[in-house]
C-alpha cells in the first residue's frame, strides 16, 4: 500500500471511530434525560453529592436486599 492509500484508510477509520463514539455519548445523554423526565432516577440528587460529601451524610438511595444476603445472616 501507498502512502495516499494509508492515509485514506486512517482519515476513515477516524470518522468512523469518532461517528461511534458520537453515537454512544448522545444515547448515553438521551437515556440520562429519558429517566430524569419518566421519574425513574434523579440526578438532581447526585449532582448535590458534589457539595455534600461528608461521611455522615445520609445515603441517597435504600439498597435493596438479595436473596442471598438474607440467608447468609439467618
Amino acid at each position: 500500500m501507498d502512502q495516499e492509500t494509508l492515509l485514506t484508510v486512517q482519515g476513515y477509520a477516524k470518522f468512523f471511530l469518532i461517528l461511534v463514539v458520537f453515537i454512544l455519548f448522545y444515547s448515553y445523554a438521551w437515556s440520562i434525560y429519558r429517566r430524569d423526565k419518566k421519574g425513574e432516577r434523579d440526578f438532581e440528587k447526585y449532582s448535590n453529592l458534589v457539595h455534600d460529601d461528608s461521611v455522615v451524610s445520609t445515603p441517597l438511595e435504600e439498597r435493596k436486599k438479595d436473596k442471598d444476603e438474607d440467608n447468609k445472616e439467618k
